[in-house]
């Protein structure tokens, strides 16, 4: 078998779909499933702001997802989850307790509150809008949906940090796919997993050059608490257990640490998602790696596909100062 790359798009079994707001630099990105499924989650970092995580640990009863949302906002992004909830139950989509329907939404935020405006954050109406838009399958890269205010190396301050976003990539293996999707909004450096080489991160005073944020916390330099997370998802058509799902994800967290330097720290809430939506066979080690592969490629797509220029940057932070 050949390992391929696939479009993200190609991918069944669930749809993807944006709203944001440019003006705030805050959105939420929504991946709504047409069928049944199952999930595992790792949560690494230590600040998460999180909802419904609990149903994805194996001591949960198995749930299947109706939507994840990642999302902007901090924790004031969860309000996001009951525009998706009002969307998925005028369709009837969700868990059926007689002529009851309650969706299963679980939902991870990033802390983006340091650039556009830290007044606006999403609520039920961008959630619903997100929910919406997945109808046109809309896995867009960069600056969009719950990636539209991501930051990486913010170690010395927004002003020498740079601006990320939201990245995809998917592979098939044989007849099993395995996609990703992540937002990259990390306290560390970013690095190009093949190379080794630094592709965005943390700068100095002029913002000409590179520096190193290991070096930089190992002069005393502390982290601000809560401001930084990388969350994400892998997603497959391949069938697993809801312990084999946690497995994936717990595997998938090698990705971060190829890719991110520090990550998991106290000041990350980084979260990985796993999602089975399908039927296909493969060994739960292989999957893993796989996932791993796929995530590694989202985060470099979030990284390229998120350059802006430092006048430009450097405006969208200033405005969000009190």
């Amino acid at each position: 078998m050949d390992l391929k790359k696939i479009p993200f798009a190609e991918m069944k079994g669930f749809r993807v779909g944006n709203a944001q707001d440019f003006d705030a630099m805050t959105g939420v990105t929504a991946l709504v499933f047409d069928r049944p499924n199952v999930c595992g989650i790792d949560i690494s970092g230590g600040g998460p702001a999180a909802r419904e995580s609990f149903l994805f640990t194996p001591l949960a009863a198995r749930q299947s997802v109706t939507a994840l949302l990642l999302s902007g906002g901090s924790a004031y992004g969860l309000a996001a989850s009951s525009g998706a909830m009002k969307y998925l139950e005028e369709r009837n989509m969700g868990f059926h307790l007689g002529p009851i329907v309650v969706p299963i939404v679980p939902q991870s935020c990033i802390f983006d509150l340091g650039i556009g405006s830290s007044k606006v954050r999403p609520d039920a109406d961008m959630g619903y809008r997100a929910c919406a838009d997945a109808e046109n399958n809309n896995p867009k890269s960069g600056s969009f949906g719950g990636g539209t205010g991501a930051t990486v190396g913010k170690i010395c301050g927004m002003e020498r940090a740079q601006k990320c976003g939201i990245g995809y990539a998917a592979f098939s293996l044989g007849r099993v796919q395995m996609g990703a999707v992540v937002i990259v909004n990390a306290l560390g450096d970013v690095f190009n997993w093949k190379t080794g080489r630094k592709i965005s991160g943390a700068m100095d005073s002029e913002r000409k050059n590179f520096i190193d944020t290991e070096d930089v916390m190992f002069k005393g330099h502390l982290a601000q608490q809560g401001m930084n997370t990388t969350i994400g998802a892998v997603i497959t058509n391949a069938s697993f257990s809801q312990q084999d799902m946690c497995k994936i994800s717990a595997m998938t967290r090698s990705a971060l640490a190829r890719c991110i330097n520090p990550v998991g720290t106290n000041a990350d809430g980084d979260t990985i998602y796993s999602i089975s939506a399908g039927e296909e066979k493969m060994d739960v080690n292989t999957a893993g790696v796989l996932a791993c592969r796929a995530l590694q490629e989202a985060i470099m797509d979030a990284v390229a596909s998120s350059e802006m220029e430092d006048a430009e940057y450097l405006a969208l932070v200033k405005k969000a100062l009190p």
